[in-house]
């Protein structure tokens, strides 16, 4: 009788104190700092030689962009200040690094569009935004067309045609990447689909065209594109020069967009297709109404990081001689009425900032959708 009693004994347990805080009770900042700073004397001396070096770097940034550079003169200005940014450059080469050579007196073409670009763009970006689905109409069907109309030129409406050759500058920088970002991504999710298909004709198809895309670099596609596809297709039927890189552009850009929108289709559980079919949907509902969604979802991480990569890669395009905005910046920076010391570093830094603005713009919208979806499981 004793020992039964005193048998649970043989089963007491230590008590360990949890070394996480108890729900609720965040560290303060200085708990912070010590436990991933300061936690040992290596760590001390780390985080001393990198905060010293980080102030070192950004002390010499903020002497050249801002406190040595140059806001106000001429030229001679620039020239006789070797330690600052010349931005007197920049403003003079503004119109030219924003349009290129297009006509002055028609530039109002451009930023017409652009303007319309920007609010279709904002509309369909704003979650609370009404009627998106008619933004969406908008982008992807009518304004393609209408900017395309409006940029080359219609006599019949009494705008003159300006030559594809004049184009440039960041309008070509935002014109192959809007192209890019809108084809890539049906096309991509069209080739995901085929991969993942159960007809063998169509799976291998598709197979083929994503590896043997992907296997190449993007200057071979520009090239492909820009010299062989005229001999492919009639004289009469023949893409404009610029036209050329930007189908070559979408077509890179669809590959990798597939592998995203595919590794989202494969996190998607099973039970989804079969509850999906249990309430009698096609294929094609099913995809658009239940399994599209929410693989898409999963995967806007990867298909923002291809957009940016797309927006990068818009640079190559001089390369077939397209003036981009980096080949604008390489142009205007050789002006020899402009040389002196911190001219390249100038325009190379100015476009370094435009660059960084529209990536981290893309990135930051990223996750906030990410943060609004996540809310959304959670509640």
């Amino acid at each position: 009788m004793n020992e039964a009693l005193h048998a649970p004994a043989a089963y007491r347990h230590e008590y360990i104190p949890a070394v996480a805080p108890p729900p609720g009770i965040q560290p303060g900042p200085m708990t912070w700092v010590q436990t991933n700073l300061f936690s040992s004397p290596f760590s001390c001396l780390l985080t001393v030689c990198f905060t010293g070096l980080a102030v070192w770097l950004v002390w010499l940034f903020l002497s050249f962009a801002l406190i040595n550079a140059v806001w106000s003169g001429d030229s001679e200005t620039c020239r006789a200040n070797p330690d600052g940014a010349c931005w007197l450059f920049v403003a003079a080469k503004l119109n030219y690094l924003r349009y290129g050579a297009y006509p002055a007196t028609e530039r109002w073409r451009v930023d017409v569009t652009q303007l319309i670009g920007a609010a279709l763009v904002g509309w369909l970006l704003w979650r609370s935004a009404p009627h998106r689905n008619m933004a969406a109409s908008l982008f992807f069907g009518i304004y393609p067309i209408a900017t395309f109309a409006l940029l080359r030129g219609v006599e019949s409406m009494g705008l003159p045609i300006v030559d594809t050759t004049l184009w440039g500058g960041m309008m070509i920088t935002l014109l192959m990447s809007i192209v890019g970002i809108v084809f890539s991504l049906p096309l991509g999710i069209v080739l995901a689909l085929g991969r993942r298909s159960e007809l063998p004709i169509v799976k291998a198809v598709c197979v083929f065209y994503i590896e043997v895309v992907r296997g190449v670099p993007f200057i071979t596609v520009l090239f492909m594109a820009n010299f062989m596809m005229p001999l492919f297709v009639p004289e009469a039927l023949t893409p404009d020069r610029l036209l050329r890189p930007m189908i070559g552009t979408a077509l890179f850009s669809a590959a990798y967009m597939a592998e995203v929108v595919r590794a989202g289709l494969q996190a998607i559980s099973k039970g989804q297709y079969e509850a999906a079919q249990a309430l009698g949907l096609g294929y094609f509902t099913s995809m658009r109404l239940v399994i599209l969604p929410q693989a898409l979802a999963i995967v806007i991480p990867g298909i923002v990081s291809t957009f940016i990569g797309l927006f990068k890669d818009t640079t190559l395009v001089a390369i077939v001689g397209i003036a981009d905005f980096l080949r604008a910046v390489e142009t205007a920076r050789i002006d020899p009425n402009w040389a002196g010391p911190t001219i390249s570093s100038t325009g190379y830094l100015f476009a370094a900032v435009i660059y960084w603005i529209f990536c981290f713009g893309m990135s930051r919208y990223s996750m906030s959708v990410e943060s609004h979806l996540a809310r959304g499981h959670k509640s």
